[in-house]
């Protein structure tokens, strides 16, 4: 799959085929099939992205393959690797441990796969929460794993549609389907999301008028 994408990428390309290979080798020891699938989809998606969107397409690509390489790790151990290496920044995280499979994931593949890429590591760590301060690469590869072709649910076209418009806005509605859902069932809502998607909402405001003809309503209100 990596040699599919290298004509996409605008800078030069840093991953080989024999270490791409690699990758998919230990990230299809760590998680289950349809992960995997899911997985592979999520870099195809965020190559793509990474293309509109002018950001580096062998990074994106690379934190989209190994995004849930924690995934399928139990809640024990999960909370285990994040209290070992200070990771855990809330409360929300205690209570719900797999929401530490990101930055769990971005520990591991550090320690076990020499991947040191500042922009990979966030992306990975953050692709679940999101963050207010999130990079482009972490915004794509978050959109992607919410948007790559084997995802289906209501709304996922729409989510689709404004990924080729706006990454900002489709990031932002991506956000609010989320804490929609987690409203709708009850659940705990991570304050990075909220963070997020206030601090997006915030800048969404410059381009109102954008966001207006979209869908028909301001950014607030």
């Amino acid at each position: 799959m990596k040699k599919e994408y290298e004509e996409l990428n605008t800078t030069k390309v840093n991953i080989t085929p024999e270490q791409w290979n690699r990758y998919e080798e230990a990230l299809r020891k760590r998680v289950r099939s349809g992960r995997f699938e899911h997985s592979k989809s999520v870099a195809e998606e965020a190559a793509v992205l990474a293309k509109k969107y002018g950001a580096n397409v062998d990074a994106a690509m690379l934190a989209g393959l190994l995004h849930d390489y924690a995934r399928d790790l139990p809640d024990s151990e999960l909370l285990s690797i994040a209290e070992e290496n200070n990771l855990v920044s809330c409360w929300v995280e205690e209570k719900i441990p797999l929401l530490l499979h990101g930055p769990v994931g971005a520990v591991l593949i550090k320690e076990e796969l020499g991947i040191n890429d500042e922009e990979v590591l966030e992306a990975v760590s953050r692709h679940t929460t999101g963050a207010p301060d999130m990079g482009k690469i972490a915004k794509i590869v978050y959109l992607a794993d919410s948007i790559e072709p084997l995802r289906k649910y209501k709304g996922v076209e729409n989510f689709r549609r404004l990924s080729r418009i706006n990454l900002n806005i489709a990031v932002f509605e991506v956000m609010n389907s989320s804490i929609q859902y987690c409203i709708s069932k009850n659940s705990l809502i991570h304050p990075f999301t909220l963070e997020a998607r206030n601090k997006l909402l915030y800048e969404l405001e410059s381009i109102n008028l954008d966001f207006k003809e979209l869908f028909g309503r301001d950014v607030i209100g």
